[in-house]
């Protein structure tokens, strides 16, 4: 067979995906009060953004999950399940066992803090951060070479308030690594993000704190792949802001911010997530609260401000939290309170979200992961 003859029969690749090989999707849902057994799992076609369930793994309140860089294992925080609103959640460790496509315990520690709401690896991959939402504290536990966890090496607890209601105390909602070994984490409850720096041994040092606007109620950040841009929904008040970001000392300076609503709309946002698409060209941001829908914005690729193009409804009811494919293809949504997940075909010229019809039913799900 010529060179030419064999070339035409191999798949074609995107952003290193084949068009013929589906794509593992984890979904992570809240288990109290329904049905749900836990983690999902599903394969997706890069063709027409279909989902096919695979297996599913029994876990309570698995609310938001991570993948190792490794792509071995999973970890998922298991929000607390009891009446005391002050008990500990936990975090716990999965081996992804792509042979059978499943997933297997590994084992579970305390979070150290109670209704546990987000966790990533840190730029070493030793290391498993985690934000408790009820105590307002962040946490982190060292991974053993079998994946398994150990218990917290080190815990930073914040202090502060906020205007709001909902801002009685600080609430931790986000803790992820950014470029240049600084680590973020997002305070709803103090209006704030604190910026860490960490030892090999994963020990935390808080080196600022950087104040937002009163009663903003930041939520989730998103770096841009140009790490000269950084991007912060805030749920409370309904905005996106934009900064720079200076590499040497992690720092924010803020120079834009855009509603996340309709010019003249005034309904409660409840913004909830936010991506940047694979291109660097497109941010999506949903809003659960009482509109329910992605907004769609145009990242100008000199100044990283950003255009809104327009909103997209979500087709169901609370879109916590999206994902976009590896490929830049597809966005699918996890509509919590109406038990679904929607896939939307992203136009690559417009930016826009295009009907797939795909409407996949899964009980109440609220986080979704690509293994990429």
């Amino acid at each position: 067979m010529g060179k030419k003859e064999f070339e035409k029969e191999l798949p074609e690749l995107k952003n290193g995906v084949s068009e013929n090989m589906p794509l593992l999707l984890f979904v992570g849902t809240y288990t109290k009060n329904n049905k749900s057994k836990g983690i999902y799992l599903y394969q997706m076609s890069p063709r027409s953004g279909e989902l096919s369930f695979v297996s599913s793994s029994k876990t309570a309140n698995p609310s938001y999950l991570t993948i190792h860089p490794n792509k071995l294992w999973l970890y998922a925080v298991n929000e607390s399940t009891g009446d005391n609103p002050k008990s500990n959640g936990s975090i716990s460790a999965f081996k992804i066992d792509q042979v059978n496509n499943r997933l297997r315990f590994i084992n579970s520690v305390s979070s150290h803090g109670s209704f546990p709401c987000h966790v990533s690896i840190d730029q070493t991959g030793n290391f498993a951060l985690l934000a408790n939402y009820g105590t307002g504290n962040v946490a982190v536990f060292p991974i053993n070479g079998n994946g398994s966890l150990k218990e917290a090496c080190s815990i930073h607890q914040n202090v502060g308030n906020g205007p709001a209601p909902e801002q009685e105390g600080p609430h931790a909602h986000m803790i992820v690594p950014g470029p240049a070994n600084f680590i973020y984490s997002t305070d709803l409850g103090t209006d704030s993000i604190l910026l860490y720096s960490s030892d090999h041994h994963g020990n935390l040092l808080l080196l600022k704190k950087i104040a937002l606007k009163a009663g903003a109620g930041p939520r989730h950040i998103t770096f841009h792949s140009n790490q000269k841009w950084v991007y912060l929904i805030n749920e409370l008040n309904g905005t996106i802001e934009s900064f720079k970001l200076d590499a040497s000392t992690g720092d924010f300076a803020d120079f834009q911010t855009t509603s996340t609503l309709a010019d003249g709309q005034t309904n409660f946002a409840g913004g909830s997530d936010i991506h940047i698409s694979p291109s660097g060209k497109y941010l999506y941001a949903s809003n659960r609260g009482d509109v329910n829908n992605i907004a769609i914005y145009k990242i100008n690729q000199d100044s990283g401000e950003l255009q809104l193009q327009g909103h997209k409804p979500v087709s169901g009811k609370t879109p916590r939290n999206f994902v976009i494919d590896p490929t830049g293809t597809f966005l699918l949504v996890a509509n919590q309170h109406s038990n679904q997940v929607i896939t939307f075909r992203i136009d690559a010229e417009s930016g826009e979200l295009c009907e797939t019809g795909f409407k996949t039913e899964v009980p109440m799900p609220v986080c979704l992961k690509f293994l990429i």
